[in-house]
């Protein structure tokens, strides 16, 4: 079983000083940096282009870790991978030809990974599972930080871990929002061995502490 890994949403950074913010992840022991992509069509915010994650990732010593809530995003999915991203996800509910989306990804040599909003139910991945490196559960509603927890997100998460177990797949399962220290351990007793963790990281008076705990968090029910 595999350490879980910890991912830093820069949408919970000090955006005036982003450069900084990933120099302190390079130093932490965090395992990627999560980059949440916005369109304002999907999910109501505009957030990072290609040339910002670019930007990033001059300075990134960590895989980016791109998120893409946008329509069509196979339509970027080239820029983004140009930009510098190591793992990109989409969302099921965004794409119509979702097979043909993780192909691309996957034939430019990148991780691929499927997220699904909270009202959206895990068998509606039971087809595309095994082309799969990663699935992203959203356990806040996508677009904005500092949301609190949907619990049934647990239920998720277990039946999600069952599928994947099911199947002998070595499929990452990521999950993001309102997660912190107090609910990390229960995420990852529940199935996921990805969390990405904004505000509870960036809000904290020692982010670099917060991470080491992050880690530290045991998960071994699985």
């Amino acid at each position: 079983m595999m350490k879980h890994l910890i991912a830093p949403s820069m949408l919970a950074s000090d955006l005036g000083r982003i450069n900084e913010e990933i120099v302190m992840i390079n130093n932490s022991e965090a395992d990627w940096i999560h980059v949440d992509v916005m369109d304002g069509h999907f999910v109501p915010n505009i957030t990072f282009g290609p040339n910002i994650v670019e930007a990033m990732a001059k300075f990134a010593q960590k895989p980016l870790d791109v998120h893409l809530m946008i329509e069509k995003p196979e339509r970027y999915v080239q820029s983004y991978i140009n930009a510098g991203a190591s793992i990109l996800t989409v969302h099921l509910e965004a794409c119509t030809h979702l097979h043909s989306v993780i192909s691309m990804i996957r034939d430019k040599g990148i991780k691929a990974g499927v997220s699904i909003n909270p009202h959206t139910h895990v068998e509606s991945l039971e087809d595309i599972l095994e082309e799969l490196d990663m699935v992203l559960i959203m356990s806040v509603n996508p677009g904005f930080g500092g949301q609190k927890f949907i619990h049934r997100t647990l239920a998720k998460l277990r039946r999600l871990r069952e599928m994947v177990t099911e199947r002998n797949l070595q499929i990452l399962i990521e999950v993001d929002g309102g997660i912190g220290l107090q609910n990390a351990q229960p995420l990852l007793m529940a199935g996921a061995n990805v969390l990405v963790a904004g505000s509870s990281i960036f809000g904290t008076p020692d982010p670099l502490d917060t991470i080491r705990k992050f880690k530290a968090i045991g998960s071994d029910s699985w």
